[in-house]
């Protein structure tokens, strides 16, 4: 059997961790060719010294050189290089079969953007890759026939239960609408005044998942719902009102298709990223994830609400950017990274979040995109309309 080499881009990450597990169970059909860490350095270290990669990616000269100097003390030959380059270098390498692309943010769409120029086999982690650049993005894997695959739970789901051909279109192939589960977060039942008075530790307390801070937070809003909208209708070609968000608080259907004849399909299983990293690794195989079976008699009962978009207008302002198209996802996304590092950090309040992103989204009317700096464009003065914002506020 042929192995496949893979480069693991935000590998010290809840995605990257998983994936690499993943990886672990099956050496003789995956190596490990590159990591990538922004600053948990002692973990991407453990990493190098467990799966050897030729390559490890870091943020600055100085992480590098403190690295390289670990490394080589412990007799291990991977060269640590460091910058957006060096990440969009080990994205295309020619040695390079698979890229688990799942980087958090806007600082993903470059280097997952050049493994699907080189025609990888992307497992596709970083949504806002597709939010921001969703026609360019897109374009750019039917150009260089790149294997895209989804790795956000739910788009796997519907992934799962799409038919093979569902590229000709959803109506051709009788699809009716897509079925979007969300878990609700930890602030499911708050009342809007309880809303107002969350914190940084409560909102990073998800229920069911174990994630990083940002998405955590943007779980917590429902703009990670609203984000996944976005990708969904790109990776699906479906229209925003062909998508419907279903809140789900146990998280074990993952999401859904409703089919023309009556038919609803839907992927459930427990809440685990192995689950769909695993299917994505080795599509169209299946291999063992390490998740548990799911046990529905102990689960016992499956919940359905609709959201509430008067307690979590991140969701509405996310469908609103949906279908406004052009720079507007790149302007919503922009201002919501900010927005969150900002409530992070203390300087803003939870129920602050939408009024920023609306602020910004308001005040710059979505273009035509043109090219990729176009994009960059949006991004960059959307982050700045939005810490003049923030700075009028302190």
């Amino acid at each position: 059997m042929t192995v496949s080499r893979v480069s693991v881009l935000g590998a010290t990450g809840s995605i990257g961790v998983s994936t690499l597990d993943v990886i672990a169970r099956y050496p003789e059909q995956y190596s490990v060719y590159a990591l990538s860490g922004h600053s948990r350095m002692t973990v991407l270290a453990e990493q190098c010294l467990a799966h050897r990669p030729a390559y490890a990616v870091v943020a600055d000269a100085a992480q590098a050189a403190a690295l390289q100097q670990k490394l080589r003390e412990h007799g291990l030959a991977t060269e640590v290089v460091y910058g957006e380059q060096a990440l969009n270098d080990v994205a295309a390498a020619p040695d390079v079969d698979v890229v688990m692309a799942a980087i958090v943010g806007a600082a993903g769409l470059r280097p997952t953007l050049a493994a699907v120029q080189a025609g990888k086999r992307v497992l596709l982690a970083n949504k806002e890759a597709l939010v921001m650049s969703g026609a360019l993005f897109m374009q750019a894997v039917r150009d260089s026939g790149a294997q895209l695959l989804p790795i956000d739970s739910e788009h796997n789901a519907i992934f799962q239960c799409m038919p093979a051909n569902y590229a000709q279109g959803l109506a051709r192939v009788g699809v009716r609408r897509i079925l979007l589960t969300a878990s609700g977060g930890p602030f499911r039942e708050f009342s809007i005044e309880q809303l107002a008075g969350v914190t940084p530790a409560q909102a990073c307390a998800h229920p069911n998942w174990s994630m990083g801070q940002k998405i955590s937070v943007d779980s917590a809003s429902m703009m990670n719902k609203g984000l996944e909208l976005i990708e969904a209708c790109w990776l699906f070609d479906a229209r925003p009102d062909q998508i419907e968000v279903v809140v789900h608080p146990q998280s074990v259907v993952h999401s859904l298709v409703d089919y023309v004849d009556g038919s609803v399909l839907a992927q459930l299983g427990n809440p685990d990223m192995r689950t769909p990293i695993a299917h994505a690794l080795a599509w169209p195989r299946r291999i063992d994830s390490g998740v548990s079976a799911l046990d529905l008699l102990t689960i016992a009962q499956l919940d359905f609400q609709a959201p509430d978009d008067l307690r979590f207008p991140c969701l509405r302002l996310a469908r609103q950017a949906a279908a406004s198209g052009g720079t507007t996802c790149a302007t919503l996304n922009a201002a919501n990274e900010v927005a969150v590092a900002a409530f992070l950090s203390g300087r803003m309040g939870f129920t602050d979040i939408p009024v920023m992103i609306e602020h910004a989204l308001n005040a710059m009317p979505g273009e035509a995109v043109q090219d990729l700096d176009h994009i960059l464009l949006a991004d960059r003065s959307a982050r700045e309309h939005a810490e003049r914002w923030l700075a009028a506020r302190d």
